[in-house]
């Protein structure tokens, strides 16, 4: 049983610092991607960030410059620096993992239970 837990979020002013981390337990076979997405009041859910294997990393137009993606394969966390904070990043937000279980590969996704980050004066 794969699980997933977030930690790290909170409130922060505008120009602020949170650094996200997620947590993972069990056994994931091919790790297709590990990413961190988001998702604020009346809005869908939007990638803010992942690692594909092979270790490319990919990017929100809107965090790009300012939030870092990181894997710790030791400890099986996957983290997310987010810098120079704005109003308009509040949200919730979700960890992700794609993953393929054997025999067949079938493809299946992980999600957190997400963590809230509010960015306000």
């Amino acid at each position: 049983q794969v699980q997933l837990e977030e930690s790290g979020g909170g409130l922060v002013q505008p120009g602020g610092s949170l650094r996200l981390s997620c947590a993972v337990s069990g056994i994931i076979f091919s790790r297709e991607a590990m990413g961190w997405y988001r998702q604020a009041p009346g809005k869908q859910r939007e990638v803010v960030a992942r690692i594909i294997s092979g270790g490319n990393t990919d990017y929100a137009d809107s965090v790009k410059g300012r939030f870092t993606i990181s894997v710790d394969n030791a400890k099986n966390t996957v983290f997310l620096q987010m810098n120079s904070l704005k109003p308009e990043d509040t949200a919730v937000y979700y960890c992700k993992i794609d993953d393929r279980t054997p025999p067949l590969w079938t493809p299946v996704a992980y999600w957190g239970q997400g963590t809230q980050v509010t960015v306000s004066p």
